[in-house]
């Protein structure tokens, strides 16, 4: 077991005293001009587009920049507030990017795109303002959008993770407070694929556990985020081993021109430095970041955390980015964190949300991924991409149960496993003509797991020595490996339509497992202000690792799970959006999903892995088979009004069923089948200052939804084996009541008249109204009664940035 010592009192005066020593250094610093600059790419073949025109529309007199050989562009001198450009290139439709938002300190680094035109123009007319949440993938035709790294951190309630942004997207709902598993349209979280810099990666969340996607704090620093991709159904072929949907994120690249500085201060995200730079003449830069947790500092001072223990945990994030060269463009990127945390029964009691009474556990956890990526132009409109990658991800959990006949302290759980991943994947992007786009590639990744898992937790007497058996659930040591290839095309058949085709294929070597799936989605623009979209999409996965090596205890038969082949599913949906007015936009999608060849067990039972996937820990069941089936469907609603003007409003209305049949042939609610989910969103901003270069924000978030389904505790057998026992002749007949929370968001940020560096602060309160949604209700083996445990209540989120 690897312990971390906690953070104590003196570090964090060392810290402060360390934030204090930067800002006394802004005296010196040196009185310059932001600066809007990127890059702008063909959205089809990623060439640099050479000589286009980006202009810089909200000054006067008007601004403007020529791109150069990298499609490259520098708008120097742009004062403090949010801007919008004016992009142009001949034989392209042109765009207008509003809502640029430029604070001293930091220069804006963008990336551009513009679609050839099919029309036969001499020349094209700016007409259309760029729809901030159109997919960067080209090959992505519904249920798609993109995200940014300033509206994870402006949204109320968010924590500054990704994954909490999502929750509030048409479609996705967040499993519970504690944790941020996302539930998208009634599948289990375990359904998700993270990708960064296009390759996948492990789960990137501290104390996360084998098999899982989520956790309670996220190890995805958004300040290192450039724009990225969020797909939850029938997304394009390029995309394998996958249910539910898709994170694609990507690393944005340092200033290249002038080095650069930020530190932060936040209950949640901890006490973060960041630094970034140019690294050559060759148009290579870098940019590194890192966090240190500081929840104990928000506990000391007696703010509720969902647990008497003190969580402790820090990641690291960089992307080294070489420029170009002859042997084409290298970067190099990575990301970590490790955490630890240890529960102490004598100071846990029925309300704590991860942490039993009566029992000490102590839980480490680690990752990590190294990558290489290159791009290398082959032809006029042609590249390949490579990318390598190494990962290891671990944790280990020792559990002891200090009220157990035979003394204290007897071991109850323990828990080790760690799993090294080597991955390369390769794809050519061929741009044929201005209707044409094909692309093409391959995957590879093997895996080394290791994992040995010994518990009592629901295990027999055998020996009659008055305890549960430390039955052995896991033991695996070996090497397996998962193959996939894909081949997709663009075809624009008009200036209206779109049509994207693929299939991807996987192999898994293990259980050798294959599988053939196809990918359709057809995009008809019916008016200038009216989108039609369908899509098709068969997706499998393979069982998640702590389900597929389960050992039997009974039989001691290490392989009960491993003939398991892939879970699929087929993905319908149909969609239209409707711009009814500028900055505003309707959205409406109709979806259908059926799951098959989902693990049951290989008797009469309502178990499901359908319903696994939300916590630590998956089910511990045996000589599972691939019979059972799922469904899901619904209708999402979006209505959102970009941000413009100082304002921008976000409602989201999901309105849906999830069910699923196991190997006794009855049709139940899912453990995810909310039926209702519904955001409503909004904030303000206004100026102030002698010249408007300050900001005061406000932004607020409602969030309700119904409540979970859930197996009630047998009482009478939880009493006799003292552990939590539910009744599964009534699985998931009863329902949590309905879930309500509002977060309320204040936000001030100061841009230094004549130095180069601003100041923001952010209160975030989170659950203003402290309403007290039912988390679960489990069996206490302390006091033999049924707990009610409760999420989350209020909690004020406090950050302080500066940067320079």
């Amino acid at each position: 077991m690897k312990n971390f010592t906690l953070l104590n009192q003196a570090r964090y005066y060392s810290l402060l005293i360390l934030l204090t020593i930067i800002l006394l250094a802004l005296s010196s610093t040196l009185a310059l001009a932001q600066s809007v600059k990127g890059y702008l790419l063909d959205a089809q073949s990623e060439m640099p587009l050479i000589g286009a025109t980006v202009e810089l529309i909200t000054v006067d007199p008007l601004r403007g920049a020529t791109t150069d050989v990298d499609g490259y562009f520098t708008l120097p001198n742009v004062p403090p507030g949010r801007h919008t450009l004016r992009i142009s290139y001949l034989g392209y439709e042109g765009q207008s990017l509003p809502n640029v938002l430029v604070t001293r300190g930091k220069d804006v680094i963008l990336n551009l795109s513009l679609r050839e035109s099919v029309a036969e123009l001499a020349a094209v007319t700016v007409t259309a303002k760029t729809d901030p949440a159109r997919s960067i993938n080209e090959m992505s035709t519904i249920s798609s959008r993109t995200f940014t790294a300033e509206q994870v951190n402006r949204f109320a309630g968010g924590r500054a993770d990704v994954s909490r942004l999502a929750g509030n997207l048409a479609g996705v709902a967040t499993s519970d407070d504690s944790r941020n598993d996302i539930v998208i349209r009634g599948n289990s979280p375990a359904g998700l694929l993270w990708q960064l810099e296009g390759i996948p990666i492990p789960n990137p969340n501290h104390f996360s556990t084998l098999g899982t996607t989520g956790g309670p704090v996220s190890a995805l620093n958004p300040n290192m985020l450039a724009n990225s991709d969020f797909a939850t159904s029938a997304f394009a072929a390029e995309y394998g081993n996958a249910l539910s949907g898709v994170f694609d994120l990507s690393l944005r690249r340092g200033n290249r021109d002038r080095y650069e500085f930020m530190a932060q201060l936040g209950t949640f995200s901890g006490l973060e430095a960041m630094a970034e730079g140019p690294l050559n003449n060759k148009g290579g830069s870098f940019v590194v970041a890192f966090r240190n947790s500081f929840v104990g500092f928000a506990e000391s001072i007696g703010i509720p955390i969902g647990t008497n223990a003190t969580p402790d945990y820090r990641d690291l994030t960089f992307n080294v980015d070489f420029g170009n060269s002859k042997a084409g463009r290298f970067s190099l990127f990575g990301i970590g964190g490790t955490s630890n945390i240890d529960f102490l029964g004598t100071e846990t009691d029925s309300t704590d949300l991860f942490a039993n009474p009566g029992r000490n556990s102590y839980a480490d956890s680690r990752f990590g991924v190294l990558g290489l990526r290159h791009n290398l132009i082959t032809g006029e409109n042609t590249y390949l991409r490579t990318v390598i990658s190494g990962s290891v991800q671990g944790n280990e959990f020792a559990e002891f149960d200090l009220n157990a006949e035979g003394g204290d302290g007897l071991l109850f759980t323990d828990v080790d496993d760690e799993t090294v991943r080597l991955s390369i994947k390769s794809y050519l992007n061929s741009k044929i003509s201005k209707r044409l786009t094909v692309r093409a590639g391959v995957q590879a990744e093997q895996f080394g797991l290791t994992t040995v898992v010994d518990d009592r937790d629901g295990q027999p007497d055998r020996d009659e020595d008055g305890l549960q058996d430390l039955d052995r659930l896991r033991d695996f040591d070996g090497t397996f490996s998962l193959l996939q290839a894909y081949g997709q095309a663009q075809v624009r058949v008009g200036e209206r339509t779109t049509l994207n085709a693929g299939i991807h294929t996987q192999y898994f070597t293990l259980s050798e497992a294959f599988a053939l799936e196809p990918r359709l989605g057809l995009s008809y623009r019916a008016t200038d202000k009216l989108t039609l979209s369908a899509g098709y999409g068969r997706h499998s996965q393979t069982p998640a690792f702590p389900v597929f090596f389960f050992r039997d205890p009974a039989t001691g038969n290490a392989d009960a799970n491993q003939n398991l082949g892939f879970q699929r599913a087929d993905h319908f949906v149909v969609g239209g959006d409707l711009a009814f007015a500028p900055n505003w936009r309707l959205k409406t999608e109709v979806y259908y999903q059926f799951l098959f060849d989902i693990p049951v067990d290989n008797f009469p039972s309502s178990f499901s892995i359908l319903n696994a996937g939300a916590d630590f820990v998956f089910p511990e069941r045996g000589s599972l088979v691939n019979e059972g089936s799922g469904e899901n469907y619904g209708v999402e609603v979006t209505l959102e009004r970009f941000f413009s003007d100082n304002f921008y409003l976000l409602f989201t209305g999901s309105f849906f069923e999830s069910r699923y049949t196991p190997s006794d042939g009855i049709e139940r609610n899912t453990t995810f089948n909310n039926r209702v989910v519904m955001n409503l969103l909004a904030g303000r901003e206004w100026a102030f200052g002698k010249d408007k270069r300050h900001r005061f924000t406000i932004n607020s978030r409602l969030t309700g939804s119904g409540g979970q389904f859930y197996t009630p505790v047998d009482l009478a057998a939880s009493q006799a084996l003292e552990t939590d026992i539910r009744d599964e002749s009534q699985a998931f007949t009863l329902r949590y009541p309905n879930y309500f929370r509002w977060d309320l968001k204040f936000g001030v940020q100061f841009n230094s008249p004549n130095k180069k560096f601003s100041q923001s602060f952010f209160v975030d309160l989170q659950n203003l109204t402290n309403r007290e949604n039912v988390f679960q209700e489990r069996y206490n083996p302390v006091t033999g009664e049924v707990n009610t445990v409760f999420q989350a209540g209020f909690f004020p989120d406090i950050q302080y940035r500066i940067q320079f």
